[in-house]
């Protein structure tokens, strides 16, 4: 997955428009964009748009309310018999919570027929003080994690900042680190890190900008809260074809050389570290369809 794009639960214009607009991931939202009064409504908009676009081309997530507000129990009850593709878990605060989540959702699947293990679960890790700090413990709590992604907005909240950005629009240090931290998180648990959202969905110089920072560091996907900015996010997670053609004389010149494990490339000495790097490159293009 490259695109992830927000749609509120609760929208059936913008939830069938959402099925256009080419993102990998479709997250339809029952928690921020749902005001408290609508969230019975979203439920049952999202569960009928789930059970009739079973067959669309985009992964069908939900992001479910945080386990600690007591709302997220309804909102599984209400989507697992359609069959989500995966959960988005806001507020996660470390491996325990995707672990309970889990544990919720075999329930689910063998209630309503579904194979276990089928529903995967991305969980925004740094969405309060002591998340950033758990960044780390995600690896192994459960087969169903598909990747890590993050959040700045509820921690500035509660870390009390004005702002999450600069007047540059580039995050201030204690988001840079929490940035950072879902990183490396992801890293260690051996799953894909995704990008976090860019709120001015008109500022597209400045969202190219930060979707091509963020595949330089090592995120390999980017939320959306606009379908104008998916373009722009597959764009810049996919693998340019000079990429690609770098990437396959890497694990060529490296198979070659056998227990040589070093070898020379345009005047650089390539070795196991670069070929971990040039697969990742190869895998992400061929499932982009440009492998």
């Amino acid at each position: 997955m490259r695109s992830l794009l927000f749609v509120p639960g609760d929208s059936e214009r913008k939830l069938e428009k959402a099925l256009s607009v080419g993102a990998d991931v479709l997250i339809l939202d029952l928690e921020d964009s749902v005001a408290p009064g609508r969230k019975e409504a979203a439920r049952r908009i999202t569960a009928d748009f789930l059970a009739e676009n079973g067959d669309a081309p985009a992964l069908l997530y939900v992001r479910v309310n945080a386990l600690s507000t007591g709302l997220a129990d309804d909102d599984l009850a209400a989507v697992m018999p359609v069959r989500p593709a995966g959960i988005m878990l806001p507020k996660a605060e470390g491996g325990q919570d995707v672990t309970r989540l889990a544990v919720k959702l075999r329930v689910h699947e063998a209630e309503n027929g579904i194979e276990d293990g089928a529903t995967a679960i991305l969980p925004l890790v740094t969405e309060t003080a002591r998340a950033v700090f758990a960044a780390g413990t995600y690896a192994g709590a459960s087969a169903r994690l598909c990747g890590l992604t993050w959040g700045a907005e509820d921690l500035s909240a509660e870390v009390g900042a004005r702002t999450a950005r600069d007047d540059e629009g580039r995050f201030t240090g204690v988001f840079a680190l929490a940035r950072a931290m879902a990183l490396l998180g992801a890293s260690a648990a051996g799953v894909p890190a995704v990008d976090t959202v860019f709120p001015n969905f008109r500022d597209e110089a400045g969202f190219t900008r930060e979707c091509l920072e963020a595949e330089r560091d090592g995120f390999t996907a980017k939320m959306a809260i606009h379908p104008a900015q998916v373009p722009i996010i597959n764009d810049a997670f996919t693998p340019s074809e000079e990429a690609v053609a770098h990437a396959r004389r890497i694990v060529a010149a490296l198979e070659e050389a056998g227990e040589a494990g070093v070898v020379s490339i345009d005047g650089e000495m390539v070795d196991r570290p670069h070929l971990i790097r040039a697969e990742r490159i190869l895998k992400r293009a061929r499932l982009a369809g440009r492998g």
